[in-house]
C-alpha cells in the first residue's frame, strides 16, 4: 500500500522535500502533477499519520489500496468486487464514494461512483454470509470511510481518505475573511520565498487579510507541526488507527521550538483595522502571538523608512497575495496596488537594499508595472485561478 498526498498545482516538489524532512528517502517518493506518492513499505500507518500531522502544503492523505487497468465498466466492476474490503472497512460504516477519471474511456463520474460502492457492498454482502443482491447495513454512529477513486489513462487507483476535513483547515482560523487564501498554498508562498529568520530577516505581509501568512511563516519558524490540534479521519479507520496518530504526535511536539521570543519577528497589515484585529486573534489561537505583530495600514501611504522603524530591521521579506481583480478589486484598481507595492519597494525596477520581494498575482502584465522582470517566478493555483508568483532579490550593484 504506498501513502498518497493530493497537492495544488505548483506546490508538488514541496510536498516531496517535506517527506524528506520527515527521514523518508527520495527513492520512495514519487512527484507527478498534483500528486505525491509514498512507498511506505510495511510503515505505511505511522507514515499516513505523519504526513496528515507534519505536511503543511499537502492537501489530502489517501492510503492507496489497489491499481488496476479498465477501459470497460465490467472490468471496472468486478475488478472491485474481487478485492478484500472487509479487510479494510468496518462492518456497518458508512461509505462513501467519490472520484475522478482524466485521458480514460470511462469517464462518467457518477456512473462509476455507484459501481464502485456496488461491488464493495456485494463484495461484504459475500463476506457477512448474506444472500446475493442483500443489502448492508450502514450506520453514521459506526463510522465514515472515504473511498477515493482515480481513473488516469484507463489505469484505476483505489484509495481511502484518512484526512477528513482538507489539510488546510488547522485549526486556527474559524472565522472567514473575504477571499481568503489557503493555509498549504500560504505556507507553500513561504517555503519557496525562504524566509530567513536565523539570518536577522523579517518578514512582512502588506495584505495579511486574515493573517494566513504570517501565520503560517511563525508556524514554520516554531516547527509547530499544522495537524497537532486538530482530528483526522484515519485516527478512526482499522488500518491506521489512533495508536500511529498518537505516536505521530508526540513526535511533533517533540520538534517544536519552545524558546521564547525575543522579539516580533514577523509583521502584517492590512488595509482594514478589522482584519487586523482579526489577525490577531488568529495568531493567538495559533499559539504564535508572541512572534508577530499586526496594524491597520493603507499600503498606498506607507514608507519603507517607517516600516523598517517598526519592524526594528533593515532586512525584510516582503510577500504577499495582494487583492486582484478576480478576487476583490477590478483590475485597474489592483494595478493602482501593485504599482504602488513596487514604488515602496523596487522603485524603478530597482531594489530597495535589504528587501526581498515576493507577489503572487494572476496578471500577467505585473513585470511591467514592475519595471523589469522577476528574478524568478513560479506558476501556482489560488483555487480555480492560475496564478504567477514573482520573486525579486538582486540588489543594483554597488558602484
Amino acid at each position: 500500500m504506498n501513502v498518497v498526498m493530493t497537492t495544488l498545482f505548483g506546490l508538488e516538489s514541496l510536498v516531496a522535500e517535506e517527506l524528506q524532512e520527515l527521514g523518508y528517502a527520495r527513492e520512495q517518493i514519487t512527484v507527478s502533477d498534483g500528486q505525491v506518492v509514498l512507498d511506505a513499505g510495511s510503515g505505511v500507518a505511522l507514515a499516513t499519520a505523519r504526513a496528515n500531522v507534519n505536511l503543511r502544503t499537502a492537501e489530502r492523505v489517501l492510503v492507496q489500496l489497489a491499481q488496476y487497468p479498465a477501459r470497460d465498466f465490467e472490468t471496472f466492476f468486478e475488478q472491485a468486487r474481487d478485492l478484500p474490503w472487509e479487510d479494510w472497512i468496518d462492518r456497518d460504516c458508512v461509505i462513501h464514494v467519490n472520484g475522478y477519471s482524466r485521458k480514460s474511456v470511462l469517464f462518467g463520474i457518477p456512473a462509476c461512483q455507484s459501481l464502485l460502492k456496488k461491488a464493495i457492498v456485494a463484495r461484504l454482502a459475500q463476506a457477512y454470509g448474506l444472500a446475493p443482491g442483500s443489502r448492508i447495513r450502514e450506520d453514521q454512529a459506526v463510522g465514515l470511510v472515504r473511498i477515493q477513486f482515480g481513473i488516469v489513462q484507463d489505469v484505476v487507483t483505489l484509495m481511502v481518505d484518512t484526512s477528513g476535513d482538507g489539510l488546510h483547515k488547522r485549526g486556527y482560523r474559524p472565522l472567514r475573511h473575504e477571499a481568503p487564501i489557503k493555509e498549504t498554498l500560504a505556507a507553500g508562498l513561504v517555503k519557496l520565498s525562504m524566509f530567513r529568520p536565523d539570518a536577522g530577516e523579517v518578514l512582512f505581509d502588506p495584505f495579511c487579510g486574515s493573517g494566513t501568512i504570517p501565520i503560517e511563516a511563525a508556524l514554520i519558524t516554531r516547527r509547530i507541526a499544522p495537524g497537532l490540534n486538530r482530528s483526522f479521519a484515519g485516527e478512526r479507520w482499522t488500518l491506521t488507527g489512533q495508536a500511529a496518530f498518537a505516536q505521530a504526535k508526540s513526535e511533533a511536539r517533540d520538534r517544536v521550538d519552545r524558546s521564547p521570543a525575543a522579539r516580533a519577528l514577523i509583521f502584517g497589515s492590512d488595509l482594514s483595522a478589522q482584519a487586523a484585529a482579526l489577525s490577531a486573534e488568529n495568531a493567538r489561537v495559533a499559539g504564535v502571538s508572541d512572534l508577530i505583530q499586526f496594524r491597520a495600514q493603507d499600503v498606498m501611504r506607507l514608507r519603507l523608512p517607517e516600516l523598517r522603524q517598526w519592524t526594528q530591521s533593515d532586512s525584510i521579506l516582503v510577500i504577499g497575495n495582494p487583492p486582484y481583480g478576480e478576487r476583490l478589486l477590478d483590475i485597474e484598481a489592483a494595478r493602482d496596488l501593485y504599482q504602488a507595492t513596487c514604488d515602496i519597494f523596487l522603485p524603478q525596477g530597482q531594489l530597495c537594499e535589504g528587501i526581498r520581494l515576493s507577489l503572487l498575482t494572476p496578471d500577467a502584465d505585473f513585470e511591467k508595472i514592475a519595471g523589469r522582470p522577476a528574478d524568478k517566478r513560479r506558476k501556482l493555483y489560488n483555487g480555480m485561478i492560475r496564478c504567477m508568483m514573482y520573486h525579486y532579490y538582486r540588489h543594483p550593484k554597488k558602484v
